[in-house]
């Protein structure tokens, strides 16, 4: 009997070209978002600099090269100001290190107790001197954050010693001591930790720098008193908004995301001001209600925080009189000491309108340098190859290898170009080297 084998054949039907299309445009659009979103196609650049014509400024910008090259972020993230500014947010740094420092706390007139931690300098200066680091956090900051930690390890290496200011609430394990706590542009902590270096270390040369709100605390500091000054060689300020009244308006809008940060940042500050909910709402408070409590809790801006909260630390009638005196605006033009204000024109903080100051600043005066970077986010500024950025930021970089170029030129100026007249051209000739 034979048998007939028959192969059966299923033929799939033929998908019609529209389908192709579409998966191509699907593909295609997902693409475009990415490098929209990373802004992949966004170029690397030097950092524009605005700055004058003077010996002292060419002088720095010859000795520091890496504010005239070329700030090359990691390929993959590193042209999105959100991401960089994520990045810092979550994890600080990457491959932290763990300086060794110890506490020092100092009782304030009013009854609170500010703290600092003290870093001693790991190696010779290169200029042989006694050089300081007074260092100023961002809002809610202090010592043991990752960025500090990072930045004062790579400056006690360079023969620094480092003293950072713990502000007054931020550190979890330390209680308040009087019903008040770190605000926006008070100087009263940064002030005493200063008054103790001085006292402490009377042969040394300070280096001020402030990071975000840190810098509007160290440029108000130096130009509340030219006294502050004495002794200073430098400032140097990051990604600081420099007029907390102007920049109000633009953290409301959510162009850049800028309200949904606000909402984070408030948060935050709802967290650390609960923490110490007893010192500043208890019995010996005079100066908080119940209500503000409950306004707390209900407070979706920082705006709202400081209204209900934070200007009353001070005794201020008005949210508009807050802002503006705790603003350094008002006060950054009385700084005559070499001062380096440092930003990135794609922070989601700091609106770019606010970028006229420090601009403005630097064209009027001639001990100041305006640089202001393509990319890098707020307090970023990470680097790397493709995907995993480096330990070390561009923004580590800079600071200290300006203010080694601040200790270099106090070594070897011309002897007719004394402190407070750095670049006083009709004073000596010009020494390009």
């Amino acid at each position: 009997m034979n048998t007939h084998e028959s192969e059966v054949y299923t033929v799939a039907p033929e998908m019609p070209a529209m389908f192709d299309g579409m998966k191509l445009a699907a593909v295609a659009t997902v693409l475009y978002v990415i490098v929209r979103c990373l802004n992949l196609k966004s170029p690397t650049a030097p950092p524009d600099l605005t700055y004058q014509e003077t010996t002292l400024n060419h002088f720095l910008l010859k000795s520091c090269p890496i504010l005239t090259k070329e700030y090359i972020p990691p390929l993959l993230w590193g042209k999105s100001g959100h991401l960089q500014t994520a990045l810092y947010g979550k994890l600080g740094r990457v491959s932290s290190p763990h300086p060794f420092g110890l506490r020092k706390y100092l009782p304030m007139q009013d009854g609170a107790t500010a703290t600092f931690d003290l870093f001693e300098p790991l190696a010779d200066h290169q200029s042989g001197e006694d050089v300081t680091m007074v260092i100023c956090p961002g809002i809610g900051n202090h010592s043991e954050k990752h960025y500090i930690r990072t930045f004062v390890d790579h400056s006690q290496k360079q023969g620094y010693r480092c003293a950072v200011l713990n502000h007054l609430g931020a550190l979890p394990n330390i209680e308040l001591t009087s019903p008040r706590m770190f605000t926006y542009g008070c100087t009263w902590e940064f002030a005493a930790m200063v008054g103790f270096i001085k006292k402490t270390y009377p042969q040394t040369k300070l280096i001020v720098v402030g990071f975000s709100l840190g810098g509007n605390i160290v440029c108000k500091f130096l130009g509340e008193n030219r006294t502050n000054q004495e002794r200073v060689l430098c400032c140097v300020s990051v990604c600081q908004g420099y007029s907390a009244l102007r920049a109000q308006e633009t953290f409301l809008q959510w162009d850049q995301c800028r309200r949904f940060y606000n909402f984070l940042m408030a948060d935050n500050m709802k967290k650390i001001i609960l923490s110490h909910r007893g010192a500043l709402f208890g019995v010996g408070s005079t100066k908080m209600l119940d209500a503000d409590l409950s306004r707390l809790y209900t407070a979706t801006s920082l705006m709202q925080i400081d209204d209900n909260i934070m200007r009353k630390f001070h005794g201020h009638n008005s949210l508009k009189e807050y802002y503006e005196k705790e603003s350094c605006v008002h006060y950054i033009h009385n700084i005559n000491v070499p001062l380096l204000l440092v930003n990135s024109a794609d922070d989601p903080l700091v609106h770019n309108t606010l970028l006229t100051i420090p601009r403005t600043l630097a064209e009027k005066k001639e001990n100041v340098i305006f640089a202001l970077t393509l990319h890098g986010g707020h307090l970023g500024f990470f680097e790397g190859a493709v995907l995993f950025p480096q330990p070390l930021t561009w923004m580590d970089k800079v600071i200290v290898g300006y203010v080694n170029a601040i200790c270099q030129w106090e070594k070897q100026k011309p002897p007719c170009l004394s402190q407070g007249a750095h670049s006083s051209e009709t004073k000596c000739q010009d020494s390009k080297s």
